[in-house]
C-alpha cells in the first residue's frame, strides 16, 4: 500500500468563507499516483471545517444564515471561551457542527463522488494562515 500527504494552505481575509477545494484535492490525488483507495481531507485548525455538499450559492447562503442563528458571533461576551481574550467562541461551535474531515473513496484514480458532491473548506475565524491535510492511501 502507498500513502501520500499534502497540505493545502489558506489565508482567508474575511471572518467566514466556504471554499470549494475539490480541484485541489483531485490534483493531490493525481500527484499521488494512487488509483484505488481512500482520501482523507481534514481541517488542521479548531475553527475551520471540511465537509461535502453541493456547490450552490443559495445553499451556501443558507449555511451562513443557519450557522449564525445557531452560534452568532456577537455578542462576543456570550461565550465563556472568549474570556481568554479571544473572540472566536462561535467559530469553535460552527466547526463542530460542520465537521472536521471527510473521507472519499478513490476509484480508477478519481474521487468517487455521488451526484453534485464537492469538497469544501469552511473558514469560521479567518485572518490568518490555516491548513488542510490531504492524506491518500491505497494502490
Amino acid at each position: 500500500m502507498k500513502s501520500y500527504r499534502e497540505e493545502l494552505w489558506f489565508d482567508v481575509p474575511r471572518r467566514r468563507a466556504l471554499i470549494n477545494i475539490t480541484d485541489k484535492v483531485a490534483a493531490a490525488l493525481k500527484k499521488s499516483g494512487i488509483r484505488e483507495g481512500l482520501a482523507l481531507v481534514n481541517a488542521m485548525h479548531i475553527t475551520a471545517s471540511v465537509f461535502i455538499n453541493d456547490d450552490e450559492p443559495g445553499l451556501h447562503a443558507d449555511y451562513e444564515d443557519w450557522l449564525e442563528r445557531l452560534a452568532p458571533h456577537e455578542p462576543v461576551s456570550f461565550y465563556r471561551h472568549n474570556r481568554t481574550g479571544e473572540d472566536n467562541g462561535d467559530a469553535h461551535l460552527k466547526r463542530q457542527i460542520m465537521g472536521r474531515e471527510v473521507v472519499v473513496a478513490v476509484t480508477g484514480g478519481k474521487l468517487d463522488f455521488g451526484p453534485w458532491e464537492q469538497i469544501f473548506y469552511g473558514e469560521f475565524d479567518g485572518g490568518r494562515k490555516k491548513r488542510v491535510l490531504v492524506k491518500i492511501i491505497g494502490e
